[in-house]
């Protein structure tokens, strides 16, 4: 099975690695080979979006044979789709926004989750309902690492995975910010690789992504 998140009251996604890669699996045969390449490359949380018919698939295999991995679901739209995550083996929900409805099935999940903000107002909303760990998204076009720095200082206890938009330049920007534990993107997952079932590349760009802090 997929290992959990650490067993102690700061156990956090954010905290697993500088980079949690947000993959689109079209294969879910290719599933365990990407995961394992990924956590090799020291990435062991990783958000398998419900993109793809494999996505679910894709989720349970890697919980099932990859046991280094801490396997989540991202693009988590529904109560649906929480359940559904968790039932597969799911260890963490991301939603690229959230509604009460949403925000209600995550909470009764039982799993760390990580609601989409990109407003002052959805992350003070959040923190009315006692979520302080958020995905900040799209991160590059909702204003990037000048609108997080402007909250750090009003709204401190909120703390970010920025995703979209990200790449290897411009990451450790974000990485040095204080209220931002983690970055989301899929840079070291080029689509020829996968295509062509490069693992080792995968690998090597993982190792790289892992390395990044500013």
């Amino acid at each position: 099975m997929t290992s959990p998140l650490p067993q102690s009251s700061h156990a956090s996604v954010l905290d697993l690695a500088p980079v949690v890669p947000v993959v689109v699996v079209a294969d879910a045969a290719d599933a365990v080979s990407l995961a394992r390449a990924l956590v090799a490359g020291g990435l062991p949380a990783i958000e398998v979006t419900l993109r793809t018919p494999a996505a679910l698939d894709a989720i349970r295999a890697i919980a099932a044979e990859v046991p280094d991995a801490v396997v989540g679901a991202g693009t988590v739209l529904t109560p649906g789709h929480v359940a559904e995550s968790v039932a597969a083996g799911a260890g963490f929900l991301v939603s690229p926004g959230w509604t009460n409805v949403l925000l209600d099935a995550m909470k009764s999940s039982g799993v760390p989750f990580l609601p989409g903000v990109s407003t002052t107002s959805e992350v003070v909303a959040l923190l009315e309902r006692g979520v302080r760990e958020m995905k900040f998204f799209p991160a590059q076009a909702a204003g990037g690492t000048a609108y997080l720095r402007s909250l750090a200082g009003p709204l401190p206890q909120a703390r970010f995975c920025p995703t979209g938009g990200i790449g290897p330049d411009t990451a450790p920007d974000y990485l040095a910010l204080p209220n931002v534990g983690c970055v989301g993107g899929s840079w070291m997952l080029p689509s020829d690789a996968v295509a062509a079932r490069d693992w080792q590349r995968v690998e090597r760009l993982a190792r790289e992504a892992s390395a990044l802090r500013g």
